[in-house]
């Protein structure tokens, strides 16, 4: 999916310190085996923030040669959040850019320009077809409803919510104090919990009495 990691590159068992002793010394084979470990919870940042795979794809590799760089200045914290925050900066500069230009959709897009209905990333593909349908109905009111909300907002519920960060672990994705995550994003679940209610019927009992969201 990214050109800075090579192809054919297994997963390693080495561990992580070790992998980033070597990187930060200019090993990319080793930022390579790092990049591996997270490359589908950045992927998955960038997708839900920007709605289109091709941007997506686009944004996190920006990132990804810009993090192998200055990987030198990662000071040992979490790399996981390290990175996050270097996607979520290169997802910021290509929301400027589509500003300039255009809109952002409301919509996903896959690689080839056709509109995604639901949110197809979400969806079990073994389920039971009635099930899965149902799922991806609800699947995709919720996506919609995130695509609704302020590129602020929608990155804490994305983070906190979609991709099971911690508070301290979105403070420093998002480069901004632990009060403020907890406040956007109790500001992000009421948002949700207004826009879902339209969902009638689709949401289970429990989100239509009290929803504590959990995608």
């Amino acid at each position: 999916m990214y050109s800075i990691c090579m192809k054919g590159i297994q997963h390693s068992s080495t561990p992580e310190t070790t992998l980033i002793s070597a990187a930060q010394r200019g090993d990319l084979e080793a930022f390579n085996q790092l990049v591996l470990r997270y490359q589908n919870l950045l992927f998955g940042i960038a997708l839900r923030l920007l709605n289109d795979e091709d941007v997506a794809s686009d944004a996190v590799q920006e990132a990804l040669i810009s993090a192998f760089r200055r990987f030198h200045t990662f000071r040992g914290d979490s790399l996981r959040s390290w990175l996050a925050r270097v996607v979520v900066n290169a997802c910021y500069d290509e929301m400027r850019k589509k500003r300039r230009q255009h809109s952002v959709p409301l919509e996903q897009y896959n690689a080839e320009g056709d509109e995604i209905e639901t949110s197809y990333w979400l969806v079990d593909a073994q389920a039971d077809p009635e099930l899965q349908f149902e799922t991806s109905e609800l699947e995709g009111a919720i996506q919609r409803s995130l695509n609704k909300l302020p590129p602020i907002y929608r990155l804490m519920l994305v983070l906190v919510d979609i991709e099971g960060m911690s508070y301290e672990e979105a403070a420093m994705a998002a480069h901004i104090p632990v009060g403020t995550v907890k406040s956007r994003l109790a500001r992000a679940r009421l948002q949700m919990q207004k826009s879902l209610q339209a969902a009638g019927e689709l949401l289970p009992s429990s989100y239509r009495v009290e929803l504590p969201l959990s995608i």
